[in-house]
């Protein structure tokens, strides 16, 4: 015969996940209703009267070539900020877990760049890629490159990639360190013993071994590249010049609170939105077949 437990009810574990409930009902699940509200309504600059236009601003977008033109230079912007980033901090991780001299002060020293503002980071690379006061545009000139990304388009997009991949650099050098020094020594070891060179320990041992660390932190760029650099585009180039640094969260506010267009800022907040749940799903639907837990 079997027995059943029945535990007496208490309202503590609510009271614990309480909070955490609260935080995403006020700062997530309300903000993406009103957006998802207003995304179907035109609205004047003043919010003074309101029509409700179904899915006319979607249908807008839709046939809007500069959107479409945001919305491929954010796909390119996110896989380039992620693939450098990610690779960078690998590299760094690799050498960072060797046994040497200091090595606590250099992962201090690695570290630091996360704590850094995305503004303060964007107000970094604008400094020292100034064409008339920086430094880099002073050297390239030599090799007769002319460097001034107020002008080139090209040449911004480069730079706020740069800009973005530095600050995220050190946010993964933090997972990918931890993942190595997880790895037994033991299969490192073997690996030596076999006579494989560090190279091909790294690439046939180590890499595989931190392939979850990869695709999580796959994951965790890609929203970061769509979310989290506003502040360095503001900061580095506002969106331009004409429009070639424009992605889609800088597109949402340079029309909702300059344009003042709410309804179809609204509509291109939910676009961002599903996307990026979207690539989530594929990310954990197909790359996570890839992964070896």
């Amino acid at each position: 015969m079997l027995k059943r437990v029945h535990f007496n009810s208490s309202l503590l574990p609510y009271l614990l996940v309480a909070p955490q409930i609260i935080i995403t009902l006020v700062f997530f699940i309300w903000p993406a209703s009103q957006a998802v509200y207003q995304s179907f309504l035109i609205e004047d600059a003043f919010g003074l009267s309101t029509e409700f236009v179904w899915f006319e601003n979607f249908e807008y977008l839709m046939g809007d070539e500069i959107y479409l033109d945001s919305f491929v230079r954010t796909l390119f912007f996110s896989a380039a900020v992620a693939f450098i980033s990610m690779s960078f901090a690998l590299i760094l991780a690799g050498f960072a877990d060797r046994v040497v001299r200091g090595a606590t002060a250099y992962r201090t020293l690695l570290i630091w760049p996360y704590a850094v503002a995305p503004v303060l980071a964007g107000a970094l690379w604008v400094f020292m890629f100034n064409p008339t006061l920086g430094i880099f545009p002073y050297f390239l000139g030599f090799f007769g490159y002319d460097w001034n990304h107020y002008l080139n388009g090209n040449q911004a997009m480069l730079l706020v990639i740069l800009a973005a991949a530095w600050k995220q650099v050190a946010y993964n050098f933090l997972f990918y360190l931890a993942a190595m020094q997880a790895i037994p020594k033991s299969i490192i070891e073997a690996g030596a013993i076999d006579g494989a060179r560090p190279i091909r320990r790294f690439w046939t041992l180590i890499f595989p071994l931190v392939s979850p660390t990869t695709f999580f932190l796959l994951v965790i760029n890609a929203v970061y590249a769509f979310f989290d650099t506003f502040g360095i585009i503001h900061a580095v180039t506002q969106g331009g010049p004409a429009n070639s640094t424009t992605i889609l969260v800088y597109k949402v506010f340079n029309d909702g609170f300059v344009g003042l267009d709410l309804g179809g800022s609204a509509a291109q907040s939910v676009i961002l939105m599903l996307l990026v749940i979207v690539m989530t799903f594929i990310q954990f639907r197909y790359v996570e077949n890839k992964v070896e837990y």
